[in-house]
């Protein structure tokens, strides 16, 4: 997959992509993302935080996905990327198919696309201010809407970065040289979880006034009996 680093060209053939999941930092964030998941019938999790393993090739660039169903959804998550020793920071959607994920949240993830931001930054370069980067969704709930903030809130209510790369085994990866990476975990949502016609997000470093941003629509697929 090719990234743009430093404003020039990077590569990176990822072969591992993890999930981590309920990486709320705060117990009653994390009870408010279990109720709201419960909410559409989601069983809470074993232990927090968890580390759900899927197809690296869900990462896409595209500006539309294809899901089946009505009920999917995207969070706008911190996106790590491991590769030559190095440790880098993005963007990702986690976009869920949450019919499944009551099913199943380790099926509910493989199920669908995960659309990541073109643009990494160096994780030493912001390494030190992790907690005041800034995360934001919005979302139209139809083709016709303008967009609704629907995520807001800065990485402080994650669990830090670094506990969650040595927790997932990114970091062994890194020192194996291996190219994985990881999203992060994402915040509350506003209005509660729902699907939506398409989905933004960003992530902003206040202090170098920059930021990382996507977007994508997504195109629902009928169900056939």
């Amino acid at each position: 997959m090719d990234f743009i680093l430093d404003d020039a060209p990077f590569s990176a053939q990822i072969a591992d992509l993890t999930v981590a999941g309920w990486t709320g930092r705060d117990p009653a964030a994390i009870r408010h993302h279990i109720d709201e998941l419960a909410a559409i019938g989601v069983a809470p999790p074993s232990a927090v935080p968890l580390y759900y393993r899927v197809s690296a090739d869900l990462l896409t660039r595209a500006e539309k996905i294809q899901v089946v169903g009505e009920g999917t959804s995207g969070e706008v998550e911190p996106f790590l990327l491991a590769k030559d020793g190095e440790l880098f920071i993005g963007l990702a959607s986690d976009h869920t198919d949450r019919d499944l994920e009551a099913h199943s949240v380790a099926l509910s993830k493989q199920a669908c696309a995960k659309p990541v931001a073109s643009v990494l930054w160096r994780f030493s370069e912001v390494a030190d201010r992790l907690d005041a980067l800034e995360l934001r969704s919005w979302i139209k709930e139809d083709a016709a809407s303008d967009w609704l903030i629907y995520q807001e809130g800065t990485l402080a209510a994650i669990r830090p970065l670094q506990d969650l790369v040595e927790g997932s085994g990114l970091d062994a990866a890194r020192s194996a040289g291996m190219t994985s990476a990881m999203l992060c975990g994402t915040l509350g949502a506003k209005g509660g979880v729902r699907p939506a016609a398409a989905f933004r997000m960003e992530l902003r470093d206040p202090a170098r006034d920059r930021a990382i941003g996507h977007s994508y629509e997504i195109m629902t697929l009928p169900i056939i009996a």
